[in-house]
């Protein structure tokens, strides 16, 4: 059984930086890419980032230059590195793995962006 459980999130200004974990339970980890995805109120959630097995990253064009994605295979951990944060990066943050062929979520983590 896969189980996901984000953390991190908070009230941040403008400009500001935050830094969500997200930690994975099982032996398949280390299998598997990783993303982050957002949504915001009323809104549909979004992709955000990935990483590969291999560490290959990718990003939605919304964030790239502002966030990275990165993992640490030996704590079964996946971040989420945020920095010049603006308003529009307010949303609730969800980690994602797909394992032969379902989709795994964790309960998401709110960032707040305030001006």
């Amino acid at each position: 059984q896969v189980q996901l459980v984000e953390s991190g999130g908070g009230l941040v200004q403008a400009g500001g930086s935050l830094r969500l974990s997200c930690l994975a339970s099982g032996s398949i980890f280390s299998a598997n890419p990783m993303a982050w995805y957002r949504q915001a109120p009323g809104k549909e959630r979004e992709w955000v980032a990935k990483i590969s097995t291999n560490s290959r990253t990718n990003y939605a064009n919304s964030v790239t230059g502002r966030f990275t994605i990165s993992r640490d295979n030996t704590k079964k951990m996946v971040y989420l590195q945020m920095n010049s944060l603006k308003l529009e990066d307010t949303a609730a943050y969800y980690c994602n793995m797909i394992h032969l062929g379902t989709a795994y979520w964790g309960q998401g983590t709110q960032v707040t962006v305030s001006s």
